[in-house]
């Protein structure tokens, strides 16, 4: 017998009790007729309506309570702490012999398709995450957002459609949801019902419950690509040009302390990845996020990541505890995966105290927006700094601010690399090195523009050209045209 399948199954239900045998072995449901009125006519029967078919609910229905009784059934009869050590693979035949004996049991006669279909999706369920599996499976999907157990949408290609995957019920979908955020090592409950997590394969999640999230948990999902982009992936996706490309690489390498900006789902986090590519394995990375998701290919980083507070409220590690322990840990650069708050003062002072090359991403429309949130997150951490020194930190810790863009077709790209050059007064100054030109728009709703050197030579050239690195005169001229 199996480890998996327990050899003590449950006693069969008791039958129900019989109806009294009744005097003069009448029928059930028949009265006992007196002797002296053995001769005298039967009394007329009733008149009873034509029986009713039970209404019979819809194939989709059906299908739904079916696998519910077979899921609920296959859990009784499984041992499950050794299942949870056991790997998919090697019980599936297992498992399949007992879904099959819990169809026969059922009695709904289904097709050799319908069966297959309900016991992957079975399988799903025990296994992974349920509905979500096949989402997850499929490769052009980049974002997963189920508003409640009933509506799942998923986005391909930039664009928002409706997906078949469906729950159950909102249990169905806690039940998923808390064993996506558990195997991090997180919860959600009402005590703390907005939790941040990932996937196994580092794909991003937040989860929103009742009493917060009104009309039912919500979850969303950003997935990331197995195959991460690579630095020449941005150019056939015509994400960037060439030039471009050239001169973010030769300023990572030459240890320039870069921000990335953008909106949300904007790419951010992917160019970050890419721009990381260019440290020199020789160097010690020290990353800090909030739910792990950048993916070095270097061999030596050093991964943190911040904890919520336990049951009792406490136990929280933020993001600027980590940062300043990171200094502690003798790092040659410091990869924070997006400030947005206190944090940024400690981070600017650590690109400002030898620790250069230094990446880091933020919530931004603009360059010039993302100066002004770095500017109110120092401002929520120190309230006691003049604006004046807030700013000189700002311009002597960053030189190059990369804006990302996700435009109206579903598009990323790089709409602007600007320099900061220092300070006027009370103004920080830039220059901006390249931007994106929008022009219009096809027919198809798709973008037209263009990629333009502003001609402006960068400042930093000269640092570069310290460390090894010449730019030649014509990378900071030309125009690429995107159709």
């Amino acid at each position: 017998m199996s480890p998996l399948i327990p050899s003590v199954t449950r006693p069969a239900e008791p039958a129900k009790d019989q109806q009294p045998a009744r005097p003069g072995n009448a029928p059930a449901g028949q009265a006992v007729r007196p002797a002296n009125a053995a001769n005298a006519p039967p009394p007329p029967r009733p008149q009873q309506p034509p029986p009713q078919r039970p209404a019979q609910a819809p194939p989709r229905q059906q299908y739904l309570e079916l696998k519910a009784n077979v899921h609920r059934k296959l859990l009784d009869r499984l041992n499950l702490e050794a299942l949870a050590q056991a790997d998919r693979t090697r019980v599936e035949g297992e498992i399949r012999t007992l879904i099959n004996d819990l169809l026969n049991e059922e009695g709904i006669p289904i097709s050799l398709s319908e069966r297959e279909t309900l016991f992957i999706e079975l399988m799903d369920d025990v296994f992974g995450f349920g509905p979500l599996e096949p989402l997850l499976r499929d490769p052009s999907i980049n974002d997963i957002l189920v508003n409640t157990y009933k509506n799942v949408f998923v986005e391909r290609h930039g664009h928002l459609e409706r997906a078949t995957a469906a729950f159950r019920d909102d249990r169905h979908l806690l039940r998923v949801i808390d064993r996506i955020v558990s195997n991090v090592g997180r919860r959600v409950d009402d005590s703390s019902p907005m939790v941040d997590a990932r996937l196994p394969d580092g794909s991003r999640v937040n989860a929103i419950i009742p009493p917060l999230a009104v009309d039912g948990p919500l979850l969303s999902i950003r997935r990331f690509p197995a195959e991460r982009l690579k630095a020449e992936d941005l150019i056939t996706l015509r994400a960037m040009t060439r030039p471009m490309l050239d001169f973010l690489s030769h300023c990572v390498s030459a240890r320039l302390n870069m921000l990335i900006s953008g909106g949300t789902g904007a790419g951010k986090t992917t160019l970050l990845n890419v721009l990381s590519g260019f440290i020199s394995e020789k160097e010690r990375i020290v990353t800090i996020e909030d739910a792990a998701e950048l993916q070095l290919h270097q061999s030596h980083v050093a991964r943190l990541e911040t904890r919520p507070p336990n049951v009792e409220g406490k136990g929280a590690i933020r993001q600027r505890q980590l940062v300043v322990n990171a200094l502690r840990m003798r790092p040659d650069r410091i990869v924070v995966g997006e400030v947005r708050g206190e944090e940024a003062l400690d981070m600017l002072q650590a690109m400002n105290t030898g620790h250069d090359g230094s990446l880091t991403t933020v919530h931004a429309n603009a360059p010039r927006d993302a100066l002004m949130r770095i500017e109110t997150m120092i401002a929520m951490g120190a309230t006691n700094l003049p604006e004046r020194a807030m700013r000189q930190q700002i311009a002597s810790a960053i030189q190059v601010v990369c804006q990302q863009s996700r435009l109206s077709d579903g598009s990323r790209k790089v709409t602007s690399i600007s320099e900061i050059t220092g300070m006027e007064g009370e103004v920080i100054t830039m220059q901006e090195i390249f931007m994106f030109e929008k022009t219009g728009v096809t027919q198809d709703g798709k973008v037209i523009g263009r990629f333009r050197a502003t001609g402006v030579r960068p400042r930093c050239a000269e640092r570069l050209k310290t460390s090894g690195i010449h730019l030649p005169a014509d990378m900071f001229e030309g125009v690429t045209e995107v159709r």
